[in-house]
């Protein structure tokens, strides 16, 4: 009898694990809209944020590639470099941007929450997928969120950036292709973090320091090794390795729904180390977003 009462204790470990795994991933992502933003706005620009993220990361992640070169074919590495124009320097150019013209807060928002929205649309526009009437609520519901925080920037009068509006917006469709891509590439996650980080150094190295656009020498040291071991080591492998685990564990639907939880776990982030507080009404367009991401990806859990 006693077995009995004792055999789901191993399965509800495993879930709170899966969740533990989870939660660390939706905060590395969370604290690195709010790193990034502190540099961007300091000593570092975007060019120099981009270096440490794929140059620390390639380092790190090399020896995936190189180990396991002989079981990656040619066309393994021309997919990964298809990746690399996707998630790699496009894609952190366009959230840096983002950043130094906006908030931490709003690319929270508005980058990983939009992704679900711009991936249901080019379902639709590319496969024919129509949403059902629950996504639809659910992607509805995240644009109305995004729309009423910049609304309410332009009602104050500041807040409120076109182009860096624009470019979270870029940065969202092209994570959103980069997602739709990825499980038909035929590469493990580790694999292809290794591919976007090695490609995009091997493509950004010479010309960074060609252009002599270069501001590491301006920056503290202290400065630089956070964002060399935030943006090297924790976005390029303990994150992806963190989410891959998550969805091992969870399935790929629960683990995901941890895209809703970034805006809130960014802002808190961004309130006590920035101190960017954010009016009541941006707090209930979050909540619209959270609301609609979870929406979006219930038919996943």
């Amino acid at each position: 009898m006693s077995d009995v009462k004792n055999r789901p204790a191993p399965a509800l470990a495993r879930t709170i694990a899966g969740f533990a795994w989870a939660g660390l991933a939706a905060s590395i992502f969370a604290g690195w809209f709010v790193v990034t933003r502190f540099s961007v706005t300091h000593d570092l620009r975007i060019w120099d944020i981009t270096l440490l993220r794929f140059g620390g990361g390639g380092l790190v992640l090399l020896p995936v590639l190189i180990i396991r070169r002989h079981h990656l074919p040619p066309k393994a590495w021309r997919t990964g470099l298809g990746l690399a124009c996707l998630w790699g320097v496009p894609f952190v150019l366009f959230v840096a941007l983002g950043l130094r013209l906006t908030s931490a807060g709003q690319a929270a928002a508005v980058t990983p929450c939009m992704m679900p929205v711009f991936a249901g649309l080019f379902r639709w526009l590319v496969w024919n997928q129509r949403p059902t009437r629950l996504l639809g609520l659910g992607y509805a519901a995240i644009v109305a969120g995004v729309t009423l925080m910049q609304a309410y920037g332009v009602y104050l009068g500041h807040g409120f950036h076109p182009v860096g509006l624009a470019c979270l917006l870029a940065s969202s469709a092209l994570w959103a292709i980069y997602t739709m891509r990825f499980p038909m590439s035929g590469l493990t996650p580790i694999q292809a973090a290794a591919m976007v980080c090695v490609w995009s150094a091997i493509i950004y190295t010479p010309v960074f320091f060609a252009s002599g656009i270069s501001r590491l020498g301006t920056a503290s040291l202290q400065e630089v090794l956070l964002q060399l071991t935030y943006q090297g080591f924790l976005m390029s492998v303990v994150a992806v390795i963190a989410l891959n685990r998550a969805i091992t564990v969870l399935g790929a639907g629960a683990a995901t729904a941890v895209i809703s939880l970034i805006p809130v776990i960014a802002t808190l982030m961004a309130i006590s180390t920035l101190g960017e507080v954010p009016p009541p009404v941006n707090i209930f367009g979050i909540a619209m977003i959270t609301v609609g991401v979870l929406l979006a990806i219930k038919r996943r859990a």
